[in-house]
């Protein structure tokens, strides 16, 4: 099992649009063992609104979601999730 703060996958969705992003993450959780945990790496908008929301919904546990520039909440996010 994972440590605390750390991941086991890495997804970089930045260059996708709705609804591949969401398409790309739950493709990329189901590959997963359970209690795995993915970072996603995503952007502000639809993206931001919609990945982790979904997640969600299908049981899994948000770990943390958090803007890369704390300054510049339009950017780019970190999402963490453990696969349920």
């Amino acid at each position: 099992m994972s440590e605390k703060n750390s991941t086991d996958l890495f997804l970089d969705i930045t260059n996708e649009v709705c609804p591949l992003t969401f398409v790309k993450t739950k493709l990329m959780v189901e590959r997963m063992a359970v209690g795995q945990a993915l970072e996603v790496r995503l952007n502000a908008g639809e993206p931001l609104e919609n990945v982790p929301r979904s997640l969600a919904e299908l049981g899994h546990s948000i770990l943390s979601l958090n803007a890369e520039d704390q300054e510049d909440l339009t950017g780019v996010h970190r999402l963490r999730v453990r696969k349920n």
